[in-house]
């Protein structure tokens, strides 16, 4: 069967280079989702001509031009207009067995919950819009944000996931209670085994924290136990990710083989992170938070 995505946005990083080729990754990480393989995909521009040099959007093309050449595709065409600000994305068309085909409603009772990209990504391109970016670190964000979750895909095909849906820019806790309720059932998360980047945590706790963050606690905190979590490691499950890992549901049983095909794929991560427990239909979609993130504190 076929299936078709898109996805822009404006800038998150200076480079526009990079840009484009995060773009281009978080474009495509809807079909990874899907368990689906890419065959083509058209660009999306949105660029003030008048006002930027012709130069910088002929990089922001060779970006996501050599994603979807990483990814095994091509860019076909696309459409562009004038626009007071620059935007970039993908309209990505890719094919799947339909027995294969995952959705982000399939989870069940007794599934585990697995990540595949630490989080973070919201918070530090934050930081690095208000010039407080930890010195060095820009290289790793814009490396995290630029990989495929190709190879966390195919791992996730070998282990008969129940669901599975990339976390973006409604963060972890957004994107799964979409699965829950969806699903009909509800989950217990482990926050010491939620993966995040260094030194979040502390630009949480400085506020350095974006608006589609806060929003996403907004709307989640009705459906959330926190327990012992502050608000800054509240924040950091609900930042708003760009181009984030793949949070996949699947039986117990078929962890070690997920997990082993995750190690292969070299996988920026690969973390347990907590449990699908039944619920009724007053309770799908809650979440329950035991424990602190790792390094979390008052």
């Amino acid at each position: 069967m076929l299936v078709q995505t898109l996805d822009f946005f404006t800038p998150v990083v200076d480079d526009a280079y990079a840009f484009g080729q995060i773009a281009a990754a978080n474009a495509l990480s809807d079909l990874y989702a899907m368990g689906a393989e890419p065959l083509f995909a058209l660009n999306i521009v949105g660029f003030p001509a008048q006002k930027l040099p012709l130069a910088l959007l002929g990089e922001i093309l060779r970006g996501g031009s050599d994603k979807a050449r990483e990814a095994g595709i091509q860019v076909i065409g696309g459409h562009s207009i004038d626009d007071p600000e620059p935007k970039y994305g993908l309209v990505v068309t890719g094919r799947v067995q339909r027995d294969r085909f995952v959705t982000n409603a399939g989870a069940q009772p007794g599934d585990v919950l697995v990540l595949t990209k630490p989080l973070g990504t919201g918070i530090f391109t934050t930081a690095l819009k208000r010039d407080i970016l930890p010195p060095g670190r820009e290289p790793e964000i814009v490396a995290l944000m630029a990989a495929l979750n190709r190879g966390a895909a195919s791992a996730m095909q070998t282990a008969g996931p129940h669901a599975c849906t990339d976390v973006t820019g409604y963060g972890l806790l957004g994107h799964l209670h979409t699965m829950l309720r969806g699903s009909g059932v509800q989950a217990e998360l482990e926050a010491a085994q939620i993966p995040f980047l260094e030194e979040v945590l502390e630009l949480a706790a400085q506020d350095c924290v974006p608006g589609g963050t806060q929003a996403n606690h907004r709307f989640v905190t009705p459906h959330v136990r926190w327990g012992e979590l502050a608000v800054p490691e509240q924040l950091v499950l609900c930042d708003a990710q760009t181009s984030g890992g793949l949070l996949i549901a699947l039986p117990a049983a078929n962890l070690s083989t997920l997990l082993a095909a995750l190690a292969r794929e070299r996988t920026l991560a690969r973390a347990v992170i907590g449990r699908i427990h039944a619920a009724t239909a007053s309770t799908a979609g809650n979440i329950t938070v035991r424990g602190r993130l790792r390094g979390g504190r008052e």
